[in-house]
Formats: structure tokens, C-alpha cells, sequence
């Protein structure tokens, strides 16, 4: 029978996981604290340990870290009460097995500990302690991306992993997804936080240009190179570099590009000193890049050496759930960068985002979310500020807020809150409108629960 120690200030839900666990075959310990916790860890030698993130004196990394520092192979579940993106991959780096959300869902618990106690049996070992800076977290811009969906903690989680190594990472998505935000947050993330990050379009230069850029000149070495130049590899040192749109450059260059990751040197264009290569390399497209190998357009051997790890952002029109959280993050940071105040969102303006296709992903929510801060005249985010780009006319934004009626007092709610919103919520004019009373108009809003904006949460 497995042991499990449980770590939790709060006896209601110290309670509630150790009945859980208890009816399911395992030997429960507990602990209030997180130094009483350690203590256990010592005499009681579990085989899972689940510690709460928030506690009074040590929290939950706390544990963890200590945890780690004698004891690499025992598993460590982390709970907490909010989902933070610097702390789901901060509790990564420090080797937690996994790290879940309150409420706790009694069967993701179950999995997650089962695959943790598998993965006990089926290795001797697992990765090295990594000692983390916790100054880093303020390399990381807040808010840096936007994600509660299940694909986008997965990619946290993993970034979490990969960001201790100099791995090369390639990153796959569509237009607009956020590559090179993940770009970003892979490199201020880890082991390279204080180092350069050296941005490269690869699509805005000529073949020329950009192996002048990549890999610098020397003075003389073509017309109007009147001195030397330091290359962009060169100015990472022991950073990052990253490529965004890597399938568009030429074959030519990605031979060279190849070499250089194989010998991890190369030479300025017209120079023959060679310089070390000690940059993380991370690249970007839009495109599939399979599709380009078997078209002759992208050498497979350089397409292997980029990919050591893959990251596939998913286009927004899959991960609408987060479109929520993201209209708050970009009201927050739009207000602030056009001294606006809008700080309500109007009833079904979510609905009408999530009812859109978005082919421009994130960056086109973001535009769209700009245009109706730059238009609106009060604190309310309304949808009559909101043009969509799906043809972008009345009649289609108006189709896609109708719902699907199924009784007559559907039609009547819908009905009455078009009104009120059509007249800004003039009810005297409301009722001249319906032809009905005062007292009925407000009985019929009572009725149906209408309510003129949702405050931001």
C-alpha cells in the first residue's frame, strides 16, 4: 500500500483529499504546515507527497525545494488556488510532477498520482536538481500570454521543463498565435534569463542581408560594408536567437545555417576568423514545414537539428474558453497605453467574440478589442463598438448574437434587452417603445434576470 503525505493548512480540504485517497487503497499521512511536512518526509519516508501552494510560513515551492535537495525521486504534487503562469513553470523548473488547480476534480487527482507512482516504478532516476534564480520571475513580463485551456497549460508545463536547457525549439502555429511571446517567455523563462535575446525576421531580408545579419561582415567584404559588423549570432553570446519565419529562408542560407549548428562555429561574411556558436537557437513559422521538405523547399537534416523540441501553439478558434481572460488582459493593457478606462464588459460581448472565427488569432482579437476602446464613449466595452472581420456588417454581427430560440418567452427576453441596449437603457422610452407599463417593464427585467454590463472579474 503506497503512502502519500498531504500538506495542507486548511483541515476542510486536508480532510476531503484524505477520504478521497483513503477509499481508493492509499495510506494517508497529513500535515498543517510545511516544516511539520519536511519533518514526515524524514520519518515517515512516503512515496507522494501533495503539498498546497499557499500556506502560512513555508509555502509550497518552499517544500518542494527542500523536498528536492535530498530526495530527487519522490514525487511532488502541487495544488493551488490560481492559476499563474510564472508559478505553474516556476513549480515545473523546481521538479514538481505536476501542479493542479482548486477545485481539485477527485479523478485528474487520481490519474496524476497513479502516473506519478509509475513513473517511480519504472525509473531509478529523474532530472537533475535545478537550482532556480527567483529573480527571474521580474525577466518575465507580466502577463506575457494568456492561457487557462488545457493546451495552453501544457505548453507552460513544458517550457517549464525545457527552459533549463539550451535546447533548440521550434515553434508551430498560425498567424497571430503568440510565437514570438512563447519565444520570449522560453528564453527569460530558464537558464539564459540574463542573457541576449536577439530577434531575427527572417522574412524581411534578402538572402544577402540576412546572412550578413546572422553572421556579420567584415569591412570591405561587399559594397558599402565600410566597417565591421557583429553578426546576430555573435550578439547572442549565451543567449537566444530567435528566427521567426524560418521556412522562408533561402537553401542556400539553411546550409549554412545547418553548419553552423553542427559545428557550432562560423565566420563573418568576407572573414575567416571563426567565432563560437553558444546561442540557444529558437525559430517560428506559419507554415509546415514537412510539407516544404517534400517539396524540395527545406532541407530535412536542417529541419531535425531545429526541432529537438516542438511547440504547436493552437489557433484561438480552439481555445476560446481563454477569450474571456483575454479581453481583461488586453482592456488592462490597452487603457493603459491610451489613457482609456474602460473597465466593464457589456452583456454578450463575450458571447460575440466566441462566436467568431478569428483566422487572426490572438493578434486580431487584440486589433479588435484596440478599435472598440479607441470607439467607445463610456466604461463598457459594448458590442456596438466591435466590428468583426467576417464581412464586418451589422447584419452578421446581429446574426451571430441572435440565439437559437426555443419558446416565446426566448423571443421576448431577447426582444426587451435589444430595446433596453437600442436606447441605453431608458426605460420610460423602453415601454413607449413595447407599448407596455413601468411596472411591467420592470417586472418582465426581474423575470428574466437583464442586466446592463458585467463588471471585470
Amino acid at each position: 500500500m503506497e503512502k502519500i503525505l498531504i500538506i495542507d493548512d486548511d483541515k476542510l480540504n486536508l480532510k476531503v483529499l484524505k477520504e478521497t485517497l483513503s477509499r481508493v487503497g492509499y495510506r494517508v499521512i497529513e500535515a498543517e504546515n510545511g516544516e511539520a511536512g519536511l519533518l514526515l518526509v524524514h520519518s515517515e519516508l512516503p512515496d507522494l507527497v501533495i503539498t498546497d501552494f499557499q500556506m502560512p510560513g513555508m509555502d509550497g515551492l518552499e517544500v518542494l525545494a527542500e523536498i528536492r535537495k535530498f530526495n530527487m525521486g519522490l514525487p511532488v504534487i502541487l495544488l493551488t488556488g490560481y492559476g499563474d503562469v510564472v508559478l505553474t513553470i516556476k513549480s515545473i523548473q523546481l521538479g514538481a510532477f505536476d501542479f493542479l488547480e482548486k477545485p481539485i476534480d477527485p479523478f485528474q487527482l487520481k490519474t496524476t498520482i497513479q502516473l506519478a507512482l509509475n513513473s517511480v516504478k519504472v525509473s531509478n532516476s529523474l532530472n537533475e536538481v535545478l537550482h532556480h534564480d527567483m529573480s527571474r520571475e521580474s525577466m518575465i513580463e507580466n502577463n506575457i500570454l494568456v492561457g487557462k485551456t488545457q493546451q495552453m497549460k501544457e505548453i507552460f508545463k513544458n517550457i517549464g521543463r525545457i527552459s533549463l536547457n539550451k535546447v533548440n525549439v521550434l515553434i508551430q502555429g498560425e498567424t497571430g498565435t503568440g510565437k514570438e511571446l512563447i519565444a520570449r517567455l522560453v528564453h527569460y523563462s530558464g537558464i539564459t534569463s540574463n542573457q541576449p535575446l536577439v530577434i531575427v525576421n527572417c522574412s524581411a531580408l534578402t538572402e544577402t542581408l540576412l546572412e550578413s545579419e546572422l553572421f556579420g561582415h567584415v569591412k570591405g567584404s561587399f559594397t558599402g560594408s565600410i566597417r565591421d559588423k557583429k553578426g546576430k549570432f555573435e550578439l547572442a553570446g549565451e543567449g537566444s536567437i530567435f528566427l521567426d519565419e524560418i521556412s522562408e529562408i533561402s537553401l542556400n542560407t539553411q546550409v549554412k545555417l545547418l553548419r553552423v549548428i553542427q559545428e557550432l562555429e562560423f565566420e563573418r561574411v568576407g572573414g575567416e576568423e571563426v567565432i563560437p556558436m553558444k546561442a540557444r537557437i529558437i525559430t517560428a513559422t506559419n507554415r509546415n514545414l514537412e510539407t516544404l521538405i517534400k517539396e524540395g523547399k527545406f532541407r530535412e537534416d536542417l529541419y531535425y537539428r531545429l526541432k529537438v523540441f516542438t511547440i504547436d501553439l493552437p489557433p484561438l478558434r480552439d481555445r476560446k474558453d481563454d477569450i474571456r481572460d483575454l479581453v481583461i488582459h488586453f482592456l488592462h493593457k490597452l487603457n493603459k497605453r491610451f489613457n482609456k478606462s474602460v473597465v466593464k464588459i457589456g452583456e454578450g460581448v463575450v458571447e460575440m467574440l466566441k462566436a467568431h472565427d478569428w483566422h487572426g488569432n490572438v493578434r486580431e482579437l487584440e486589433n479588435t478589442i484596440l478599435q472598440a476602446i479607441v470607439m467607445s464613449k463610456s466604461d463598457v466595452l459594448e458590442r456596438d463598438n466591435i466590428t468583426l472581420n467576417n464581412m464586418g456588417t451589422r447584419a452578421i454581427q446581429l446574426k451571430q448574437e441572435i440565439p437559437q430560440f426555443r419558446t416565446l418567452a426566448d423571443m421576448e427576453k431577447f426582444h426587451i434587452k435589444r430595446i433596453l441596449d437600442e436606447v441605453n437603457w431608458n426605460k420610460l422610452e423602453t415601454s413607449k417603445i413595447l407599448d407596455i407599463t413601468r411596472p411591467t417593464l420592470n417586472a418582465k427585467i426581474e423575470k428574466y434576470n437583464l442586466v446592463r454590463e458585467i463588471e471585470l472579474v
